[in-house]
């Protein structure tokens, strides 16, 4: 009995879409990319206005 997980042809990218990344992969990427931005720019404006205050 042959095995039917064993595929014959190896699977890229191209089956799933022409190789292009799904569309909303890339908009929570970006989304995560802005909040993380802000995030790391809110601590970094917290750490230099508590420094000053010494």
């Amino acid at each position: 009995m042959p095995d039917k997980s064993v595929h014959s042809t190896p699977v890229t990218g191209e089956e799933r879409g022409e190789g292009k990344f799904p569309k909303g992969l890339v908009l929570r990427l970006f989304a995560y990319l802005i909040a993380g931005h802000l995030f790391a720019g809110f601590l970094y404006l917290l750490f230099m206005l508590g420094g000053q205050n010494q």
